[in-house]
């Protein structure tokens, strides 16, 4: 925005506390002068006991002309010590505003890495600065997760690009190469580039949190999306176990029907090679609901498991075929959870596989108002 320039915050609280002062005066000096209108009389006797001369004089009028020059000379005084005091205590006050605006500037140039780190004893300042360096983290975080996953995903799309360019080249260069082969190559690499692209779609759409949340039931999720898999479990020979209640959670019905396809499509796919057996079950609590997705296949360790909600990672070796993944089911699964304000918790069992828990807040209490 383009502000017309005005005074600083310093000098307009320089300014308060003198005026501030300056009006506790005022009130002071009008306390005595009223202390002596009600105390002092307007004329007095007076009477010499040298000459034994007696009189009346005016009280009142000598005493104003001697309070009212030193009363002004304490104001002045009060002026100026208000304006050198207040312009001190003000700086003091504003020291640690000025750090913060200066690490403000420096984020803006596209420094995040620094951070305020104010020192001192909690007050609102420093609040504000511990809130700012929070900030500044999580940002500075969110950046570079975004490049990552700008790198990646341009490498991920480089790649069936560069593959569909080479077959091309070949059915041009080879007349006698199997034409029929070759397309059905491009088929598979076209379909992988559609399928990466359609999870980038996904994935920005949670990111945006622009859906409408409504209540949904969990358990129904699942089943629909096991009706869906099944055939490519039954290709791949893995059994699918569904139990649980009805679990009712609140948000987005498209984005957590994609969340419980993408965790039993992932639990099918890295699973044993024959014999396999993926359970999937869903549970309510009092504020919380939960759906566990659990897979055979191989062991895992820690450390791997830990990184497999970053984007293009894999458990195991990248299997080109058609239902390989393009990495991004995982990543899914945790911004959907991350928007619709739940956890994700991944832990490798130990006989093998993965156990996938998503835990969800649950919908909202009506009162008798809202029904």
């Amino acid at each position: 925005m383009n502000r017309q320039p005005g005074f600083s915050v310093r000098f307009k609280l320089t300014l308060s506390y003198a005026g501030f002062l300056m009006f506790a005066g005022l009130l002071l000096l009008a306390a005595v002068w009223v202390f002596l209108l009600r105390y002092v009389p307007d004329r007095a006797m007076l009477i010499n006991p040298d000459d034994k001369l007696k009189g009346v004089f005016p009280v009142r009028s000598a005493l104003l002309d001697v309070f009212a020059p030193r009363a002004a000379a304490v104001l002045a005084f009060l002026l100026v010590f208000g304006l050198v005091g207040g312009w001190i205590l003000a700086g003091r006050m504003l020291a640690p505003l000025t750090r913060i605006t200066d690490a403000t500037s420096m984020a803006t140039k596209g420094s995040l890495s620094h951070r305020i780190r104010l020192p001192g004893r909690k007050d609102e300042f420093r609040e504000l600065a511990d809130a700012f360096d929070t900030m500044l983290a999580r940002l500075e975080a969110h950046v570079a997760e975004q490049r990552r996953f700008a790198a990646n995903a341009s490498h991920e799309l480089r790649t069936p690009l560069a593959i569909s360019r080479t077959l091309l080249d070949v059915a041009r260069n080879d007349p006698t190469q199997d034409l029929g082969e070759i397309i059905d190559r491009l088929h598979a690499v076209n379909a992988r580039a559609i399928d990466l692209t359609e999870a980038l779609l996904v994935l920005s759409h949670a990111d945006q949190r622009s859906f409408t949340r409504e209540p949904v039931d969990l358990s129904l999720l699942v089943e629909e999306a096991t009706e869906t898999l099944l055939p490519l479990a039954e290709k791949r020979g893995v059994t699918i176990e569904t139990s649980g209640d009805i679990a009712p959670a609140f948000g987005s019905q498209a984005l957590l029907l994609q969340l419980t396809t993408n965790l039993v499509h992932n639990a099918i796919v890295h699973n044993l090679p024959d014999k396999g057996t993926v359970r999937a079950e869903t549970g309510a609590g009092p504020e919380t609901v939960v759906l566990t997705v659990e897979n055979s296949g191989e062991k895992l360790s820690p450390q791997l498991v830990s990184t497999l909600t970053e984007p293009f990672q894999r458990a195991t070796e990248r299997i080109r075929n058609d239902h390989a993944g393009v990495g991004l089911g995982l990543a899914i699964v945790r911004r959907i959870t991350e928007v619709h304000d739940g956890s994700l918790t991944i832990t490798p069992r130990a006989e093998g596989g993965l156990r996938i828990a998503v835990q969800l807040p649950a919908p909202p209490v009506l009162s008798p108002k809202d029904i």
